[in-house]
């Protein structure tokens, strides 16, 4: 399966704040916040949704195509991202903007608060996913990641007049968008992505429950953070799948879209729903043992050593041909 990935490409600044964030704010003051937080680290890295799944994927032997919009700064980042795997060239370069940029600072209890410039973003409704289809052949799945609102309506819209399987994950835009544009994105949707939190404003956005959801989409994942997965589908139980432990979790961005990158790869690689969100949970978890969101490697054994303890033998067993074609060992 072709899996292109459309959304946001951004360079990532991630502070720390030794302090808690709740420490500061004043129950009878939130109506005039004007807050500084001295952090004790930077990091500058590579990010936006789209990109990090695309990495993701790209890590696990994919080769997705990257459809978004970035500067003319962006060269060095295209260059890193076919280095792992992503097809770029359908990546459209703006003359006027700079590449979008994420500001995200994470206190001690890893509560966060986080800033976005759009920048070359904007342009992204300019592209037309019909050309990229005619580019790379068949699509297998379009994945529609935060975005330029109108770039997500755009390439929604195209999914359907060209018959392509498409995902939905409109996670940080549900804030911007009108419960009449919501449903226009995740209505066929073979997949809707959202944490617990963006599930709850899905709901509030549109006026829908949980059960008019599922009549308009396949399958409902939601991430529940240490909790793990739950996927609803229409007329069947829930499945759950829990989280991988990790003792010492160094940064929590970019977990989500490490979890899509794993779940989609084992989607396309046509494993049980199970097996897949057992794979996405495992990648995420080692997206946790790294600063920055593309700063983690998979390798075979660990992988299948962190499936296999956590969910038993079953799943490790079906991933492990498809893990053994793309991923190297330890040495």
């Amino acid at each position: 399966m072709r899996i292109a990935v459309t959304g946001s490409i951004a360079t990532d600044h991630l502070m720390s704040f030794p302090g808690s964030f709740t420490d500061q704010l004043l129950a009878d003051r939130l109506d005039r916040v004007s807050l500084s937080f001295l952090a004790d680290r930077l990091e500058i890295r590579r990010g936006g949704v789209a990109a990090n799944i695309s990495f993701g994927l790209g890590l696990l032997g994919l080769r997705p195509v990257l459809v978004g919009a970035v500067g003319d700064d962006f060269e060095p980042y295209r260059v890193w991202l076919k280095q792992h795997g992503v097809d770029t060239d359908s990546v459209l370069v703006s003359e006027e903007h700079h590449t979008a940029r994420f500001v995200c600072t994470t206190d001690r209890a890893q509560n966060q608060i986080a800033t976005f410039y759009a920048g070359a973003m904007t342009e992204a409704r300019r592209i037309d996913l019909r050309a990229i289809a005619e580019r790379t052949g068949r699509l297998g799945l379009v994945m529609i990641s935060p975005d330029d609102p109108e770039a997500m309506l755009r390439h929604t819209r195209a999914c359907r007049d060209l018959g392509i399987p498409f995902a939905a994950d409109p996670s940080q835009q549900l804030a911007r968008l009108s419960g009449k544009e919501v449903l226009e994105l995740v209505e066929g949707a073979c997949w809707l992505f959202t944490n617990e939190y963006e599930t709850a404003l899905l709901q509030e956005r549109t006026g829908l429950g949980v059960p008019d959801v599922l009549r308009r989409v396949g399958r409902w994942v939601t991430t529940e953070g240490a909790a793990g997965v739950r996927i609803r589908r229409d007329g069947r139980p829930d499945l759950t799948v829990p989280a991988v432990e990790v003792p010492g979790v160094v940064d929590p961005t970019g977990v989500g879209d490490a979890f899509r990158a794993g779940f989609l790869a084992g989607t396309a690689w046509g494993v049980p729903e199970r097996c897949a969100a057992q794979l996405g949970c495992v990648v995420a978890a080692t997206a946790l043992d790294y600063v920055g969101t593309q700063e983690y490697r998979l390798y075979r054994d660990i992988v299948l050593g962190r499936l296999r303890t956590t969910y038993g033998v079953g799943c490790a067993a079906q991933l492990a041909m498809h893990l053994a074609a793309h991923l190297r060992g330890l040495t």
